[in-house]
């Protein structure tokens, strides 16, 4: 079915941002938006033109329009921001500080580029630099947060690590320790950010919560909860001082007994991760340069090109790939999660695209204190690198917002998503440092 982050809509019809990452850290989810599907934007220097090419997902070409404009106008606050965007989706760091403190000149209180800004340090680990950022974006949250951590976050213990995948459906899950403690059940999902567990495992584990605060979860009021965690364990890789939260209902209990955590995003962008699905097993090692090549060339060996990578709103990851014919788009690349389809898309897409759609079989859902009812859909190819999927059960949301603006939504066009099931056959890396994502068939070597 589709899963709450892909629908998660707050009150007055805005995408939430912050909704999506209190969500996140109890049910598996993802976002998308609808894309543009008409003529591919041209490079010009106006401002219209390099939205434009942004907003279709030529983020190179944006960029050189956004830095066209700078070269004619230094204090155009939406050129230097979106270049420091443009940067930051890619990871190139330097880039991205280099523009977004040009925009933060400009305009020391917007929002948007504290934002950006702060995600910006936060990626890299800089949790001093981002506190006063996220705190002058209106984020006291993560403010408080990121203060309350000293040495180095997220130490990595361990070379490589092969975890078994416990289960496969309807969410793969792994045992992984808290603090030390015994094995616990975790599932993970790569439209989650960061480590979440259950109030039950928090209380085992002795944490306590530097911030707290209300929201609303599926119509039902819970607390929200952040922490710092001392140890993580995955077989044989332990990460140290990690950013953890949790959540508890109104009476104290826990939200869900699914499972006793989920890893998100920010766990495994500090790491080479494999998501061996076709092994059944979660293949985690240290991000050195000599790791990246082993995979480089097993990946040369299985046929398998790089494929891009981006990652928006600090846990989205994002590559290339089409849905019936519609041409290379950019796609969300879902890894976990739970749910029987293989991908999934906003309505005005299927249609669009012609994607035969089964308008008599509703499947009626809700999330986020909004009703939503998806259809089942069977697009004639979906593809992403070499993988590729014909005639299989796809859902199409027709309540999809087209291109939901920053912070709310990516900014840009997403055609659609790859879903827990289509990766069924491959084995898939994530390389966060070179920016990356190879897809092979088969058990990973």
């Amino acid at each position: 079915m589709i899963t709450e982050e892909e629908k998660a809509v707050a009150d007055g019809g805005e995408w939430d941002r912050r909704s999506l990452l209190r969500g996140a850290a109890v049910v598996a989810g993802a976002a998308a938006t609808t894309p543009l599907l008409g003529k591919a934007a041209t490079a010009k220097a106006g401002g219209d033109d390099a939205d434009a090419l942004f907003k279709a997902g030529k983020f190179e070409e944006a960029g050189r329009a956004y830095e066209a404009i700078l070269k004619k106008d230094p204090t155009n606050l939406h050129a230097a921001r979106q270049r420091g965007y443009v940067g930051l989706l890619s990871n190139k760091f330097p880039d991205a500080e280099k523009y977004l403190t040009m925009a933060l000149k400009l305009a020391p209180d917007d929002k948007e580029t504290n934002e950006l800004l702060g995600d910006c340090y936060i990626r890299q680990d800089k949790f001093s630099l981002a506190v006063p950022r996220w705190r002058a974006g209106g984020d006291e949250d993560y403010a408080t947060w990121f203060a309350a951590f000293s040495g180095e976050p997220y130490q990595i213990n361990g070379d490589i690590a092969r975890v078994p995948f416990q289960q496969l459906d309807p969410s793969p899950a792994v045992q992984a320790s808290v603090n030390g403690g015994p094995p616990k059940s975790f599932t993970f999902y790569t439209g989650a950010s960061n480590l979440s567990v259950t109030l039950s495992v928090a209380k085992e584990a002795g944490l306590t919560a530097v911030y707290k605060e209300k929201t609303d979860f599926e119509g039902e009021t819970i607390w929200v909860y952040y922490g710092v965690l001392d140890s993580f364990k995955l077989g044989d890789i332990e990460l140290r001082n990690v950013p953890v939260g949790w959540s508890a209902t109104e009476s104290g209990e826990d939200v869900s007994t699914d499972h006793d955590g989920m890893i998100g995003t920010w766990v495994f962008y500090h790491l080479l991760t494999t998501f061996d699905y076709a092994g059944r097993s979660l293949i985690l090692r240290r991000p050195t340069p000599g790791a990246a090549q082993k995979i480089r060339a097993a990946a040369t060996r299985a046929g398998a090109k790089p494929l891009p990578m981006w990652l928006a709103l600090d846990h989205y990851v994002h590559s290339i790939g089409s849905i019936a014919g519609s041409g290379p788009r950019v796609m969300g690349v879902n890894l976990g999660g739970e749910g029987e389809m293989v991908a999934g898309m906003p309505g005005e897409v299927a249609k669009q695209l012609g994607v035969r759609t089964d308008s008599d079989r509703p499947i009626e859902t809700f999330a986020h204190s909004h009703a939503t009812t998806a259809y089942p859909c069977y697009p004639k190819e979906i593809r992403i690198g070499d993988a590729v999927a014909n005639e299989v059960y796809c859902e199409a949301d027709p309540n999809g917002r087209v291109n939901v603006p920053f912070p709310y939504g990516t900014g840009f066009d997403t055609t659609g998503w790859f879903a827990h099931c289509f990766w069924k056959p491959y084995n898939v890396t994530l390389d966060f440092t070179n920016m990356n994502v190879y897809i092979a068939r088969g058990k990973a070597t």
